[in-house]
């Protein structure tokens, strides 16, 4: 198996069989990288991204929230296909009025009860809320500490913390602004806070570690300056009407989705997605192999998306034994997208750092995730406790039987049933919120540290010189365990 120049084995090794992430590790070599902040993690595909992280268009993960807080530090959400047309393009519209900076807050009125703060709380990883007057203006903040042992249908005016904290949007908007206010929060020991427009009104909120962040990452952003989303469509139905009506709401990237995207209506989706004209870059997916990958770049695909059954939510392999190993995977179809002048992402299969860094030295511009971030505070499900007290979402794989009840939901009933009969994929799934990190942008954090950290050992300071510089090596399943460290949680 021929990889091209993407990636050298060690030693010149040349695997004699397909291997997974767990199979592989990387090799240090010489570095004039001095430090992680050095490295340039910007993707070269097209799409603008700063972070190669990209939230899956899985119905349990991306949302509006989870693409706002995305394109903040930098990376892509793909909304779902699911999702109606209508839902779409308001999501899309209400994204693009984002700030880049500011954390859209949770917002509550004086007369709102208790049950309606802890409802609302965990939208956000801050977990807290700002009680607003008639004009908009803070008048309290409410966190769920402060809701604890109280009557569900108290209002929240009677708990709220009423010495608040604001931060001017002016002083924000200064140069150096994010430190400043990091500096604010510090000295006075708070760590949320809500920032006002000069007349008093409510315009965001920040936290001591959003401030830290927005020195670390670069939003994601469109030629005006609004953050970037990104949304999927099928293959079925009216395929041009959905990509125009995503393109007018104003997506900046269009992904063009099936489990089996090496097949005639794959080609005739893409076909109709470029008669819509779309002035941004175009994903398809997903394959495993060169051809297919060469297959979709031919049809008019920018990207091809790689892999079929490694997701954590996916049974297809254990259902029909089709797939393919998912490092092999981005390898054959990055080496063949490279030569045809496309490129590809890596989705699925990544459950730690060291994963997201092997995609990218095996030649991915991007690495798609899905059930990770399932169990974070921005995915769309509800919060919900288990017996032991643990917090968690339900996620379910996209070809479930709820996925397809989802889908099918337009049919008559003999059409659902019909085709209820041939789901594949976990219909609920917890997925614990890790207590260390809650939150998407916690996991982020994590990722990036790994992912820079694997440039530095490489000595690269770009992601193109980390595939070109990556040097790789075939383990046992005693080797892949020797690097795990005795804490159970990894």
């Amino acid at each position: 198996m021929t990889y091209g120049s993407i990636v050298r084995f060690l030693d010149g090794q040349t695997p004699g069989h397909d291997l997974t992430y767990s199979d592989v590790f990387l090799v240090p070599g010489p570095s004039g990288v001095s430090s992680r902040t050095d490295v340039d993690l910007a993707s070269d595909d097209g799409t603008g991204a700063q972070t190669p992280i990209v939230a899956a268009n899985m119905t349990a993960v991306t949302g509006r929230r989870m693409v706002e807080t995305m394109a903040r530090r930098g990376a892509l959400g793909i909304l779902p296909q699911d999702i109606p047309s209508d839902v779409a393009r308001d999501v899309v519209r209400w994204v693009k009025t984002r700030d880049t900076v500011l954390e859209t807050p949770v917002v509550l009125d004086a007369d709102a009860t208790v049950i309606d703060a802890l409802h609302l709380m965990p939208k956000r990883a801050h977990r807290a809320a700002v009680v607003v007057d008639a004009g908009r203006r803070p008048v309290g903040v409410l966190t769920p500490e402060d809701c604890a042992g109280v009557d569900r249908f108290t209002t929240v005016a009677e708990v709220m913390t009423t010495e608040v904290l604001t931060i001017a949007q002016s002083a924000v908007d200064a140069v150096d602004g994010p430190r400043a206010a990091f500096d604010v929060l510090n000295e006075a020991n708070h760590r949320y806070a809500p920032v006002i427009a000069a007349d008093g009104s409510l315009v965001g909120a920040l936290t001591a570690r959003s401030c830290v962040r927005a020195g670390l990452y670069r939003p994601v952003v469109d030629g005006g300056g609004a953050l970037k989303v990104g949304a999927a469509v099928g293959i079925n139905g009216d395929v041009r009407a959905k990509a125009e009506a995503l393109l007018d709401a104003g997506a900046d990237v269009l992904v063009v989705d099936t489990a089996h995207g090496h097949q005639d209506k794959m080609r005739h989706a893409l076909a109709a997605v470029r008669e819509a004209e779309p002035k941004v870059p175009v994903v398809a997916g997903n394959v495993v192999t060169a051809d297919g990958t060469k297959e979709l770049l031919d049809a008019g695909a920018d990207i091809a998306k790689v892999g079929v059954g490694p997701g954590a939510m996916c049974t297809t392999r254990m259902m029909t034994a089709v797939g393919r190993p998912q490092l092999s995977a981005v390898l054959d179809c990055a080496a063949a997208a490279h030569t045809a002048g496309g490129r590809v992402w890596a989705d699925g299969g990544v459950r730690y750092p060291r994963d997201v860094a092997l995609a990218l030295a095996a030649g991915a511009s991007q690495v798609m995730i899905g059930s990770w971030f399932a169990g974070t505070h921005e995915s769309p499900g509800d919060l919900l406790t288990d017996p032991s007290g643990r917090l968690y979402k339900e996620s379910f794989g996209m070809a479930s039987a709820r996925a397809v009840a989802a889908r099918t939901r337009h049919d008559n009933a003999y059409e659902r049933a019909r085709k209820g009969l041939f789901e594949e994929g976990i219909s609920s799934s917890r997925m614990h919120l890790d207590p260390e990190r809650p939150g998407v942008e916690d996991l982020l954090d994590q990722i990036i540290s790994g992912v820079r950290s694997a440039c530095t050992y490489a000595g690269a300071a770009s992601l193109p010189e980390f595939a070109e510089r990556s040097l790789a090596g075939v383990q046992s399943a005693a080797g892949y365990e020797e690097g795990r460290p005795i804490d159970t949680s990894w």
